[in-house]
């Protein structure tokens, strides 16, 4: 047997792009449809991301008690997050585990880039906490806070062509807390953002792997999250901080 790097990439998006038009044709409630795009790209990330990062369907909440709307993904670090809730099925990731939020749809349009902007801002304005790190030979400042990346991921595209000047502008449209890092419309390319030289749109044969693999690469560059105040999440056991609790 002859091994094919190039055949392997190939194979990669061409899964995730037929599985996700599969999901598209064969479901009618949007709903359920919905659910099953999600999925596409939840087993993606959790197949392919190293092990130290998960993804997850999630919400985000914060020390101070405030969350975050339902993220369609949320990829956190498990590897020193000290605490995940799950309830009645749910997630619930504190905010400091967190990595990267995407919103999965079916199209890439204005009004979804509006969406998944405002969904990545409800994560954004989220206070994260970090303290100074012990070591042998004394104790390391508290850990700058990593920006959150926040992306969009579709199918298909209800522009043509899909990656001209009306998603350029729908992405330019709004400030620093909803910008959209990072995205893919599997069906066409995948755009990325650098504070340097603004978007660039990608035109490629295999967007779904492209956006795989800049995704690993920004999750590298990227710094560890920060040592987390769990006494300040530990303030709520007797009620919210400040105020008196409920007695029975």
């Amino acid at each position: 047997m002859t091994w094919s790097l190039e055949v392997l990439l190939s194979e990669l998006h061409d899964d995730i792009q037929q599985r996700l038009a599969r999901a598209r044709a064969s479901f009618a409630h949007p709903g359920t449809k919905g659910d099953a795009s999600e999925s596409v790209w939840l087993e993606m990330l959790q197949t392919y991301l190293p092990q130290r990062y998960r993804a997850d369907t999630a919400f985000v909440v914060d020390s101070e008690g405030a969350f975050s709307d339902q993220i369609d993904v949320v990829v956190y670090d498990r590897q020193y997050s000290p605490f995940i809730f799950n309830f009645q099925g749910q997630k619930v990731v504190p905010a400091e585990s967190v990595y990267a939020v995407f919103e999965a749809k079916q199209s890439i349009n204005a009004r979804m880039v509006g969406y998944a902007r405002d969904k990545a801002a409800s994560v954004r304005w989220l206070h994260r906490t970090s303290l100074p790190i012990p070591h042998a030979g004394g104790v390391y400042p508290p850990k700058p806070l990593t920006p959150i990346m926040a992306g969009l991921l579709t199918l298909e595209s209800d522009w043509s062509p899909a990656f001209g000047q009306p998603l350029a502008d729908a992405l330019n449209n709004g400030d620093a807390a909803g910008r959209l890092d990072l995205g893919c419309v599997a069906a066409h390319g995948h755009f990325t953002f650098d504070a340097a030289s603004g978007y660039g749109l990608t035109t490629e044969g295999r967007p779904a792997t492209a956006f795989l693999f800049e995704l690993i690469a920004r999750l590298q560059s990227s710094a560890t999250v920060p040592m987390i105040d769990i006494r300040a999440y530990a303030r709520w056991l007797t009620g919210p901080p400040g105020g008196s609790s409920a007695t029975t």
